[in-house]
């Protein structure tokens, strides 16, 4: 991967922004996509880069851009701070972290409590933690002090930084879907360095993904594509526990997945798959008997119905603190959908 899309990455990963509160980090998409598109938002808080505007088909990419999180709910007596959770945890995995809190004039430090063990009765030892059972410990003395420090409605992210692994893998928070946020730009700056294509493309930064589809479903009413690509995150298989008969064989580094669904167009996904092969870049297929839990439901359902394919990238320990992706699979998925894209043309057909 180039150093300076690595940057870029790098610097969406770290940015704060759970579901609804996406702004600081769309701002950074955005700011990156004017360097060779037209940029634009709209009122729910998805980004919009345009290339080749009033060319044809209309094809819209999309990944969203929003993370799970933590929203506070009370603050207690002795200043301790409840929380739910925004968009879906296990709640094993909170215990014991460190949070940010995006407050309204600063970010809050603090970290996630829970009863000790050595305090619990023995059968609170065998139960499992519950989101209602922890706490956020700011280090405040009371709770007119946590309350000059935080609201209720703030949300917060886990305090995890980038952890750059052997072998191209990188762990991080973020990264369903920051990396598919990243990988439809990166995708839309390969194309820009291409001649004579015909589509026109918008890469789109959704927001609200983790709580509902929601950013994708307005962007694709909206823009009414003829056809869309939705990015985002699929299991890693190769690791203990995942049954390859039940998920597919996906291993980190082993390229981009490429949907076939029911509820996906088998002309895109089609296409997507003789393009890859025609690029010689490496690829598995994902099959979906129903819905695809992406964002490619809401798009295919907007309006009349929009062709819809799903490519993803292998992803471990998803809804966690540190997934881990291979960066050849972002690198290959953006370079699948730069050729897919380049070999489309004005008689391109979508109706089946």
């Amino acid at each position: 991967m180039r150093d300076a899309s690595y940057e870029f990455l790098k610097k969406l990963l770290s940015t704060p922004g759970p579901s609804g509160r996406e702004a600081a980090v769309a701002k950074l998409w955005r700011e990156e996509a004017e360097k060779f598109a037209d940029v634009r938002g709209d009122r729910m808080g998805n980004s919009f880069a345009t290339l080749n505007a009033g060319g044809g088909p209309r094809v819209m990419l999309s990944g969203h851009i929003d993370e799970i999180g933590l929203m506070v709910t009370h603050v207690d007596e002795q200043g301790l701070v409840r929380f739910s959770g925004v968009g879906g945890w296990d709640p094993q995995v909170l215990v014991g972290q460190r949070v940010r809190i995006q407050a309204k004039n600063s970010e809050v430090i603090g970290v996630v409590g829970k009863k000790a063990i050595h305090v619990m009765e023995p059968d609170e030892r065998k139960k499992v933690s519950e989101i209602k059972g922890l706490w956020i410990d700011i280090g405040a003395k009371d709770a007119d002090e946590a309350k000059e420090m935080v609201e209720v409605g703030d949300v917060a992210v886990l305090d995890q930084d980038l952890l750059e692994l052997p072998n191209g893998r990188i762990a991080s928070r973020s990264l369903d879907n920051r990396m598919g946020a990243f990988v439809v730009l990166e995708a839309l700056r390969l194309l820009s360095e291409q001649e004579n294509v015909v589509a026109e493309v918008v890469a789109v930064a959704s927001v609200q993904e983790e709580i509902g589809l929601y950013g994708a479903r307005g962007a694709a009413f909206g823009l009414d594509p003829d056809a869309a690509i939705a990015v985002d995150v699929t299991h890693a298989t190769d690791t203990p526990g995942i049954p390859k008969n039940e998920h597919g064989d996906h291993a980190l580094g082993s390229g981009p997945v490429i949907g076939r669904a029911s509820n996906l167009s088998p002309i895109v996904s089609d296409r997507l798959i003789a393009a890859a092969g025609g690029a010689d870049i490496a690829y598995t297929v994902e099959a979906g008997s129903r819905s695809t839990g992406t964002d490619a439901d809401a798009i295919h359902f907007a309006r009349a119905g929009i062709a819809t394919g799903l490519v993803s990238c292998p992803n471990r320990y998803m809804h966690s603190p540190n997934e881990v992706v291979d960066l050849s699979d972002l690198e290959d998925a953006a370079r699948l959908i730069a050729v897919y894209l380049g070999g489309l043309d004005g008689d391109t057909d979508f109706v089946r």
